[in-house]
């Protein structure tokens, strides 16, 4: 069975995509999109693959509308959020809650990493998001959802406006540029303290399949996820490892973010994420 892929170039993917990791029963085909995300809008919207690298929070609102998709227990991105929020360093000593009442840009509202941020700030921080003048660039990838931001004007960069001072911060970008300081100075240690009080690896990115894959070819949903644990066998200090209690953590947390966000109408549970096949992956 042929299956029409998506997995971005990652270290843990490599062996899947350059053929190293076969099997008998299935031949993945691999779409390219580089950056991967730039595909997950045709698979929510067109159902353009069977297996598919998801940002977890496209998935979670994905599901909210009833998107024909399902959740396997395999990581393919996870990573600390804290590096990846800037500001304009002339603003002076930014501490989390001087971002109430600036201009934040971020590529889009429902990024992933733009959630686990909002999180902590909100959750950690005591930030106040309804303060903050959210200025996006992009779409949803899910169409049904209401962005209420504000669009930045057509062609300008989020990291230019910020420089030019049009912005006062953004999340989701990690680059150093004179002119600009990362909202937390100290991110080894931000990031310690963090895991110390939550015990939560933030995901990023996850595998699903096509919901009918997974009615219709249960067998070749089991052989995807088999392979998949192979390449993380393979190449374990590439991979994203979690166990069930880990990967549990940080699917209740995040789905708990994105529901305060309003992103989604209620959190999920964890095993409201999985079908009967998937979940019994787990």
């Amino acid at each position: 069975m042929r299956l029409r892929t998506l997995l971005g170039t990652h270290p843990c993917t490599a062996a899947l995509k350059d053929g190293s990791i076969k099997s008998d029963s299935v031949a993945l085909d691999f779409a390219e999109y580089s950056p991967a995300h730039k595909g997950f809008k045709p698979m929510v919207r067109d159902a353009a693959f069977d297996v598919s690298e998801m940002a977890i929070v496209t998935y979670l609102m994905a599901k909210s509308f009833g998107k024909p998709m399902v959740l396997l227990p395999s990581v393919v991105v996870a990573r600390f959020q804290h590096a990846y929020a800037l500001y304009r360093a002339e603003l002076g000593e930014l501490k989390p809650r001087d971002l109430e009442g600036k201009r934040v840009g971020i590529r889009s509202f429902t990024t992933t990493t733009g959630a686990w941020l909002r999180g902590i700030l909100a959750n950690d921080y005591g930030v106040n998001l309804g303060s903050i003048d959210w200025v996006t660039f992009e779409d949803a990838h899910v169409a049904e959802f209401r962005d209420t931001t504000k669009r930045a004007p057509q062609g300008k960069e989020i990291i230019q406006m910020l420089l030019d001072g049009e912005l006062d911060a953004v999340l989701g970008e990690k680059v150093e540029r004179p002119g600009l300081k990362p909202l937390f100075p100290d991110v080894g240690l931000e990031e310690k303290a963090w895991f110390a009080k939550h015990k939560v690896r933030p995901i990023n990115h996850m595998v699903v399949v096509s919901e009918a894959l997974s009615d219709k070819h249960p067998e070749a949903v089991r052989e995807v996820f088999r392979m998949l644990q192979e390449r993380a066998a393979r190449a374990p200090a590439a991979s994203p490892r979690f166990s069930t209690e880990e990967m549990s953590r940080s699917l209740a947390m995040i789905s708990l973010y994105t529901a305060q966000q309003g992103l989604i109408p209620r959190a999920f549970s964890v095993d409201e994420l999985f079908d009967d096949l998937t979940r019994s992956l787990r």
